[in-house]
């Protein structure tokens, strides 16, 4: 019962990467974790390639759509990956009920983001001067969150895209997708060695996200997407609350719950 549940939220997961291009890869972790049973550290180290394997074929249908900066995608992609490798190889000193704790905040966070309305842009431009270092910083700051807690980063992707890669609006949402792609292969990279993996369950996992992903991407022109982000952003909060109670040590006793992972986690 368990499995098919997960599987139907991969399902979703994906659904909502085709649509939105980010965003549901958020609840990877949380479903491995809280519905398959998954121990935190190998749910983080799992949900990676999960979430880039399926960000990679949403992304290609958007490509062949001519809705991918590659440009902007690989020079992104490449300071991401650059945070998520430093972030995942450090993050076998941080237990696991703080990565859990750390992924609630975010959760909340990226409610925050996608409950506010996009911004209305349709053309791209120049990156405004000073913008670069901007952009490059964000990149390197969600590649550091992917490292620690095994999100995609999606829901700071786009606005970043958007607001200061000067990137429209529909460019933004398949170049994210190449984005998250490199940026969790990254971090695949520096978790290697740190978990044991279930490449049954992930294989099984990854298939439902890919097919949620590809049913997601023919339903962006029948959709609305702005409904759809905000119902999202709700249960998102719901699940980060839940988060947040299930590891309140964290909140309450935050030295002894960063005592090294191996007294914590046998």
């Amino acid at each position: 019962m368990h499995f098919a549940l997960g599987l139907a939220f991969a399902v979703l997961i994906g659904v909502t990467l085709g649509l939105l291009g980010g965003g549901g890869s958020i609840l990877t972790v949380p479903t491995l974790v809280y519905v398959m049973n998954v121990s935190p550290k190998a749910a983080i180290a799992m949900s990676l390639p999960v979430v880039g394997l399926t960000s990679l074929v949403a992304g290609v249908k958007h490509w062949r759509a001519g809705q991918v900066d590659l440009h902007v995608a690989l020079g992104f992609g490449i300071v991401a990956m650059t945070g998520s490798i430093a972030a995942a190889r450090a993050a076998k000193l941080v237990p696991g009920v703080v990565q859990l704790t750390l992924l609630g905040v975010v959760m909340l966070a990226a409610a925050i983001v996608m409950m506010r309305r996009r911004p209305p842009v349709e053309a791209g431009g120049q990156v405004p001067h000073g913008k670069p270092v901007t952009l490059g910083l964000v990149g390197l700051a969600v590649g550091a969150l992917t490292g620690l807690v095994g999100i995609g980063g999606g829901f700071l992707f786009v606005p970043a895209l958007v607001l200061l890669g000067g990137v429209p609006i529909k460019r933004a949402v398949g170049t994210s997708l190449i984005v998250i792609a490199m940026n969790t292969a990254g971090a695949a990279v520096g978790y290697r060695g740190q978990a044991t993996i279930d490449w049954g369950l992930v294989a099984g996992f990854t298939a439902c996200a890919v097919l949620g992903s590809l049913v997601g991407a023919r339903l962006v022109s029948r959709i609305s997407a702005d409904g759809l982000r905000r119902w999202f952003a709700g249960f998102l909060v719901v699940t980060a609350g839940f988060i947040l109670w299930e590891n309140r040590v964290v909140l309450m006793n935050p030295m002894g719950a960063m005592r090294p992972a191996a007294v914590r986690e046998p």
